[in-house]
């Protein structure tokens, strides 16, 4: 299923691997990839998606530091070259995305426009 691919179109820093791979740990996350991806919605048009999932028929998959991702191919021109972080911190917790091909982005930080 799939195909492989050594381009790596996404980047994720190390706070975001190891909060990943925290997550991936979880029974309910058992033979699941992390899908990075888009969707219509959210107050500028796209919003990112980053969530645990099986691989669809023509998902590419990649590898960072261990963690094996999945995007589907047409997703990959919003998101190709975005870096991945994950906060800790008292002030914001979660993930955030740094994506140089996005042209505005909301106050939330999750929905991008291009």
């Amino acid at each position: 299923m799939g195909t492989d691919t050594l381009n790596i179109p996404v980047e994720l820093t190390s706070g975001a691997i190891a909060e990943v791979k925290k997550l991936l740990a979880r029974p309910e996350n058992a033979d699941k990839y992390l899908r990075i991806g888009v969707k219509g919605g959210g107050c500028s048009g796209l919003s990112y998606v980053l969530e645990f999932d099986t691989a669809q028929e023509k998902d590419k998959f990649f590898e960072v530091d261990g963690v094996t991702c999945i995007i589907n191919p047409s997703h990959e021109m919003y998101l190709h070259g975005m870096q991945v972080e994950f906060e800790g911190g008292l002030n914001s917790r979660g993930f955030t995305f740094n994506n140089p091909n996005a042209s505005k982005t909301c106050g939330c930080g999750t929905s991008f426009a291009v």
